[in-house]
């Protein structure tokens, strides 16, 4: 009861506010998840190829990153399937590979840096509009007064705050998933490299 008393006081401006929070959750939700499972799954793969390679056991390594996640898979295999007599060309497309797993990993991130930016132009635009509110209730009255211009200042400092509290939040998580992210592709790129090092 207390959020719709807080959207109905902040009036239809509150609407896409609320709407930008449940995004930002359920984008921090989904990254959670997704990048806890990767890099799980990538960690187990990487202990069973090394393995494997150490047997120089090749194709049961690739048959192993077959059956993976084709963010983990592409890269894995473009090695371990490429033409390790022609380097330059392995390289490039263990790099192309390495740089579609980077984007797979970064899906949805746009959408907090978006809501970042935007959340608190939402709230200002909140203000303008509550007390645009204000001026209307001295004219409608012709009294001034703080009982007058209440309610359009209420709805004013409550949309902004709430615009403020979204953008803080999703530029918080943003800057965090990125960090994580940088850890994690510098990790994939780095586990890659050990196994080059094996064949």
């Amino acid at each position: 009861m207390e959020i719709f008393s807080v959207i109905q006081a902040g009036g239809f401006v509150m609407i896409p506010l609320v709407l930008c929070s449940l995004l930002v959750w359920a984008v921090t939700f989904e990254k959670i998840w997704f990048l806890g499972q990767f890099q799980k799954q990538f960690h187990l793969l990487y202990q069973q190829a090394s393995e494997l390679l150490k047997e120089q056991k090749v194709n049961e390594a690739k048959g192993l990153y077959r059956s993976a996640h084709p963010y983990i898979a592409a890269p894995y295999l473009a090695f371990l399937e490429g033409d390790k007599a022609q380097r330059e060309i392995l390289e490039g497309s263990i790099s192309r590979r390495l740089g579609e797993t980077t984007l797979g990993l970064r899906r949805f991130l746009w959408i907090l840096g978006t809501i970042a930016s935007a959340a608190p132009f939402i709230g200002l635009f909140g203000t303008v509009v509550g007390i645009i509110k204000s001026f209307a209730s001295i004219a409608s009255t012709g009294k001034s007064g703080f009982a007058v211009v209440a309610g359009g200042l209420s709805e004013a400092l409550i949309a902004t705050a709430a615009g403020i509290i979204v953008a803080v939040m999703a530029l918080v998580l943003y800057n965090y998933f990125q960090t994580r992210l940088s850890r994690l592709n510098m990790e994939f790129k780095n586990k890659l490299e050990d196994l080059m090092d094996l064949v």
